[in-house]
């Protein structure tokens, strides 16, 4: 498992990790993207964003980092950076299929992705990935999986990852949606020849969005490197937008709210690895205080309140706009 690197590392930040989500594409539903990239949003701007935010991420003690092929250029401006370090041997690269991005380097494009979940989806973009990260790639991961999924009962599709695990790369999942826990306790139950398939999972977790937590623990227990995304919930949990009671105990810790929000996940036990999907320097360094935050009995029972109820997180994510 290549997450045993992680297992090794001593910067207390080795358990964020930085996803790309954000700044491999002109568009994405996070808020305050205006103030955060402005309107120059060129491929050649945003590479330059994306390697500024690696070589940021790699010197604080990040050592995991995420992309997708959904993700609009996320791949190649990773591959681009890694290929210029050659002897970078103590990080761990994950990204992910399932995915089509469509919007043609566009803000406003009628649709920014396609799902599909399907063999012959995986094996094309399996080739698009291997093409830009090839044995630099670690994880391979199903983008967004639901209960109804294909990926979770295509016994061919299952025969074809177990045959790339054994290969030596780590096959993993995302999911998505309020039934997440019904989509990882299915995917726990995929085997191929008696051996589990799945070594990982990434979910949505944050203060908003705890639905998940007991399936992501029985996850940890079997096994699983447990990944969180969304941590932030698409900037609602950011200072601008965050909830009175977090900017409230923002305040106490004299952090960010971000930090604060983070730092709710790295608490928990099945937490393996918490992603940053910061899209300039500066979130990037105050996500990372995260790892010093400090909260207490009290605070933490202010933050637990304010889960909501999964079918309104989800419906209200869905509203989100693309920027």
């Amino acid at each position: 498992m290549p997450f045993a690197r992680l297992a090794t590392a001593t910067t207390p930040t080795c358990h964020i990790g930085l996803g790309l989500a954000a700044v491999g594409r002109p568009g994405y539903i996070n808020l305050g993207r205006d103030e955060d990239l402005g309107e120059d949003r060129s491929v050649d701007t945003l590479r330059n964003r994306t390697h500024e935010l690696l070589d940021a991420a790699y010197a604080q003690g990040v050592r995991y980092f995420d992309a997708a092929r959904s993700y609009g250029r996320s791949e190649e401006f990773l591959a681009d950076w890694l290929n210029t370090r050659p002897g970078l041997d103590d990080i761990v690269v994950g990204s992910k299929w399932g995915y089509t991005y469509t919007a043609d380097w566009s803000t406003d494009a009628e649709t920014h992705e396609v799902k599909d979940h399907t063999l012959p989806t995986y094996e094309r973009q399996r080739a698009e990935t291997d093409a830009l990260l090839g044995d630099r790639l670690d994880l391979y991961q199903i983008h967004s999986v639901t209960p109804d999924s294909p990926a979770l009962t295509d016994k061919e599709l299952h025969a074809k990852l177990a045959e790339a695990s054994a290969q030596g790369l780590t096959i993993g999942f995302s999911t998505s949606g309020p039934a997440q826990a019904d989509a990882i306790r299915a995917a726990l139950a995929v085997t191929v020849d008696g051996d589990p398939l799945f070594r990982t999972v990434q979910s949505t977790y944050n203060a908003l969005e705890t639905s998940a937590a007991p399936a992501l623990a029985e996850a940890h227990d079997a096994g699983l490197t447990v990944i969180v995304k969304e941590g932030m919930a698409n900037g609602r949990l950011a200072g601008p937008h965050a909830p009175d009671v977090l900017k409230g105990i923002a305040e106490e810790s004299g952090l960010g709210c971000d930090a604060v929000a983070l730092a709710v996940i790295l608490r928990q036990p099945w937490a393996g690895v918490v992603l940053s999907g910061a899209a300039t320097t500066t979130q990037l360094a105050s996500n990372l205080h995260a790892a010093v935050v400090d909260l207490d009995d009290d605070q933490l029972t202010r933050l637990a309140a304010l889960a909501e109820d999964p079918r309104a997180y989800w419906e209200r994510r869905g509203q989100l706009p693309w920027h």
